[in-house]
């Protein structure tokens, strides 16, 4: 029985040989640079949070306690209590779901509709690459916050109008990636001979030069994850967000503001700060994604 255990690893090794030596250079890589496992971890530390957030949270984050409103941290309470004495520390863990949740939503779609754009457009070319072009002008015009507001201000307040708003003015990055690297593969010798063999314009697309250009579009999806989180951060601060009782990082913010002028720091600054390490994380990893999707830094 051994034996033959022994001999199915071996073969199987063998038969993946390549596979196998790309997983110890990516780890290699990942690990040689310190800031990308930085920001592995505070990426994993976020989505453990979120996942772990009914046992890690001390006390009910909706749980109104009015005699103890305003409390500094403390044992008990680490974190402080806001204005109707609502744990923060509780109400910080589970914004996690709330921003891990939008930003997950809000990348898959906008990644998607601008890879499949990018695509259309870099491989047809013409007047469909034009048309598509000029409207991603239109978008990079504005402010991403700025055009953000407008369309969440037209479909109403809550986190499902949020997110349509934030990947409503998101997916034209991907779509200027997608393209890029549409021009740079679709007159490749493979592509050429893929055609000759009699594969239409939707197979070449989706099974020969989509593949290629995913690597791309995942660094810039992790690089736009931490702009996602503030963007839904900046539209719950003035209330086009997640609105209350919703534990929403941003509209914690906006709530604990007025208190920082007369001493209670402790809730505005805690939201805040789960804000910034956030992005700090997605930043960091997706710089490290970067280096290690980099062809340079494989020689």
């Amino acid at each position: 029985m051994k034996y033959k255990t022994q001999k199915f690893f071996n073969e199987w090794t063998k038969e993946h040989k390549y596979q196998i030596e790309d997983i110890k250079l990516i780890l290699h890589l990942w690990r040689r640079s310190p800031l990308s496992v930085i920001g592995s971890i505070i990426v994993l530390a976020l989505i453990s949070i979120a996942l772990l957030a009914p046992y890690l949270a001390p006390h009910d984050p909706f749980e109104v306690n009015v005699p103890n409103q305003l409390l500094p941290p403390s044992s008990e309470y680490i974190f402080g209590t806001d204005k109707v004495g609502r744990d923060i520390l509780s109400r910080v863990i589970y914004g996690s779901r709330i921003s891990l949740m939008i930003a997950i939503m809000v990348v898959l779609v906008s990644s998607l509709i601008g890879a499949v754009a990018g695509l259309i457009s870099g491989y047809f070319g013409g007047k469909i690459d034009e048309a598509i072009m000029r409207i991603t002008d239109i978008f990079f015009a504005f402010p991403r916050l700025i055009l953000a507001m407008a369309v969440a201000a037209a479909l109403g307040r809550g986190i499902t109008n949020t997110m349509l708003a934030i990947a409503f003015v998101s997916w034209p990055i991907y779509a200027r990636l997608s393209r890029a690297g549409t021009l740079q593969i679709k007159n490749e010798v493979y592509i050429e001979a893929a055609k000759s063999i009699g594969a239409g314009h939707i197979r070449v697309m989706f099974l020969h030069i989509l593949p290629m250009i995913i690597p791309f579009t995942l660094v810039q999806a992790t690089l736009d994850m931490g702009g996602v989180i503030l963007t839904a951060a900046g539209l719950g601060f003035i209330g086009l967000g997640a609105q209350p009782p919703s534990s929403e990082w941003g509209a914690m913010i906006s709530l604990g503001r007025q208190y920082v002028a007369t001493g209670q720091w402790w809730v505005a600054t805690f939201p805040g700060l789960a804000i910034l390490i956030t992005a700090l994380g997605f930043n960091l990893l997706g710089d490290g994604l970067r280096d290690i999707f980099d062809v340079r830094m494989r020689r």
